[in-house]
């Protein structure tokens, strides 16, 4: 069950949160070379995977996420690229092998993906997709893209795009494809989508207290075995921010959340912010804030709940200065993954690790792309 805790994984995760520097607000041009920047730190402090997310908002930059990872591909050498997430309802699947293909062979074969239907739905319009039609083009497109990955050549015929006939795309990625995730926000049905299909799971946690994903693990380990699949990796993606007291780190993070969460509570009816909620959330809840310490608790904590082999830290917000970001970076590389793995080694629980790239089952001694 356990491969020892130097396999725990650590990732960060952007959404192209435009940062201020000196009190101004950056440029858009200036947000995407920032991003480059901290993928470089992100290696530099010793964190495995760096990921971007596919959002069409003002103040986030990352609408060409594919061009974002090559460009960090050539910056770094050794850091997982991946995404967060890739939104493939309102992509082509098509288009989407050719893209992450060129960054695989760019980066080294350093690339991944976490695939979701999308949690915001302003690509929906923007590329001319009916909303209504959300679990059916999903479904769909998530078929032809494991095809496109898995089979050398496909013929295949659908509803949302032309048909193919036995189509061999270039450039081609390694046998297999490439890791895919699926990205989960609580939905039942999803996780046995991943299950069903035999890809890693993705848990987006960002309100209320993580361990109640706990029973959706469990469902998906069971799915798992179900459908004849070896045991795969479960990660969490949640929001944080770090810094050298509670104090400082939930002072700063609320600053900033707040105008976020007010902004989005207006958009989608749910609870706006207020500091007993914010407080609940740091506390016990699914922000991650504060020292490292008590970070590197609570995910360790979390790890064992959920049955983690990852943590995917989403650390840039709107309007956040980039030293803070920088700073959080670095404590959570430093400080926050070491202090982590030392309280999984003394208190493994139920964690699970694989010691696999993600992605990856054993089929007959030999390691390949599930």
């Amino acid at each position: 069950m356990t491969t020892g805790s130097a396999h725990f994984e650590f990732g960060l995760n952007s959404f192209g949160d435009i940062a201020t520097d000196g009190g101004r607000i950056q440029t858009d041009a200036e947000a995407l070379r920032l991003l480059i920047e901290e993928a470089q730190l992100a290696e530099s402090v010793g964190l495995d995977v760096f990921s971007v997310g596919e959002h069409y908002k003002e103040d986030q930059v990352d609408s060409a996420t594919p061009v974002l990872l090559a460009a960090a591909a050539q910056a770094t050498s050794a850091i997982g690229l991946g995404t967060s997430v890739t939104v493939l309802s309102t992509q082509d699947p098509v288009r989407l092998y050719q893209e992450f293909a060129t960054v695989d062979g760019i980066s080294g074969g350093r690339t991944q993906m976490v695939l979701g239907r999308a949690s915001a739905i302003e690509s929906f319009p923007l590329f001319g997709y009916d909303i209504a039609e959300y679990e059916q083009i999903f479904e769909e497109k998530l078929d032809l893209f494991l095809r496109l990955m898995r089979e050398d050549r496909v013929t295949w015929s659908g509803a949302y795009r032309p048909p193919l006939d036995d189509v061999r795309l270039h450039p081609r990625m390694p046998d297999g494809g490439i890791p895919a995730w699926i990205g989960i926000g609580g939905s039942p049905d999803s996780v046995i989508r991943a299950a069903r299909h035999g890809l890693p799971l993705m848990m987006a946690i960002i309100g209320g207290r993580p361990e109640r994903f706990a029973g959706h693990a469990e469902l998906y380990l069971r799915a798992l075995s179900s459908f004849g699949h070896a045991e795969l990796p479960i990660a969490q993606h949640s929001l944080g921010l770090i810094a050298d007291t509670d104090e400082e780190a939930r002072s700063v993070h609320w600053e900033h959340w707040r105008p976020v969460v007010t902004q989005l509570s207006e958009e989608r009816g749910f609870y706006p912010p207020t500091a007993e909620r914010y407080a609940e959330e740091t506390d016990t809840g699914a922000l991650f804030v504060g020292s490292p310490e008590t970070v590197a608790a609570k995910i360790a904590a979390v790890a064992r709940a959920n049955h983690l082999s990852r943590f995917d830290l989403k650390y840039d917000l709107r309007h956040l200065p980039r030293e803070v970001r920088e700073k959080s970076i670095r404590l959570f590389g430093e400080r926050v993954a070491p202090r982590v793995r030392e309280l999984l080694d003394a208190d493994p629980g139920e964690w699970r690790l694989t010691g696999r790239r993600p992605a990856q089952i054993v089929k007959g001694g030999k390691a390949v792309h599930a």
